[in-house]
């Protein structure tokens, strides 16, 4: 039975406090279902038992460059490094790794963004579900110079409950850590729709909202909070072995 993510953005609702890494993988052309099968029978096990804990797993809707997007979180930094060494050190990892790439590597090119949640970033849990995939949205905001903290108050104070008004669910809000990902003035996010179509009428609805107006022209009111194209969208589907569904 599939996993389905629960998220509450009350003012109560429980934070998020772990350290999360989100990993694109660049599959070989011609290879990404390998790739699947490998996450799916082997790679998704092992990093349970090596203390990750697999929150979700996408492919782009539309893939051109064959990636799959995932994301783990961590008890804090140090955890990850352990946990890390000791799956690539599995034998059962070596030699699942070495019988999936016998007519070649499966990877062309790994990336890796260390984040830590926002103040405001809720909690993500887990409980079984029957409910029908959805998609989900990886949104990236590069934020205007000196301007992130405004714009995380934004999100904070004003963002996440028009969107949560509008029928988006949350899955959590990032920074990363590190100055080469834009620690600083960088703010990650994901969120699920039932559909695309779904996903456009809730940002036409939000655009729209005469509140999310008033707040915008006062939060702008001495420029832009983000950079000039400076946020980037991707449309995903879950895998079947996501935990996030």
């Amino acid at each position: 039975m599939a996993s389905a993510l629960i998220i509450s953005t009350s003012a109560a609702a429980e934070k998020e406090t772990r350290f999360f890494e989100l990993r694109t993988y660049y599959a070989t052309p011609g290879k990404l279902d390998n790739l699947l099968a490998r996450f799916r029978e082997h790679t998704t096990q092992l990093f349970e038992k090596h203390g990750m804990v697999n929150i979700g797993y996408w492919v782009p809707l539309t893939n051109s460059e064959n990636k799959l997007i995932y994301l783990l979180a961590y008890p804090d930094r140090e955890a990850r490094a352990k946990s890390w060494k000791e799956f690539s050190a599995d034998p059962v990892w070596q030699a699942a790794a070495k019988e999936s790439e016998r007519d070649g590597k499966l990877v062309s090119k790994v990336e890796s963004v260390f984040l830590a949640p926002t103040d405001f970033s809720p909690a993500v849990k887990t409980e079984a579900s029957k409910a029908p995939p959805r998609v989900f949205e990886l949104r990236t905001y590069h934020a205007a110079p000196g301007k992130l903290e405004a714009l995380l108050a934004r999100f904070r104070d004003h963002t996440m409950g028009l969107f949560a008004r509008h029928g988006m669910t949350q899955l959590g809000y990032w920074a990363p850590t590190e100055q080469k990902d834009g620690a600083g003035d960088t703010l990650i996010y994901i969120l699920a729709h039932k559909s695309r179509e779904a996903c456009e009428e809730s940002f036409k609805a939000f655009r729209t909202d005469p509140e999310w107006l008033k707040v915008k022209a006062e939060s702008e009111a001495n420029g832009p909070l983000t950079a000039k194209d400076g946020v980037q969208s991707v449309l995903m589907a879950p895998t079947d072995f996501s935990p996030a569904r």
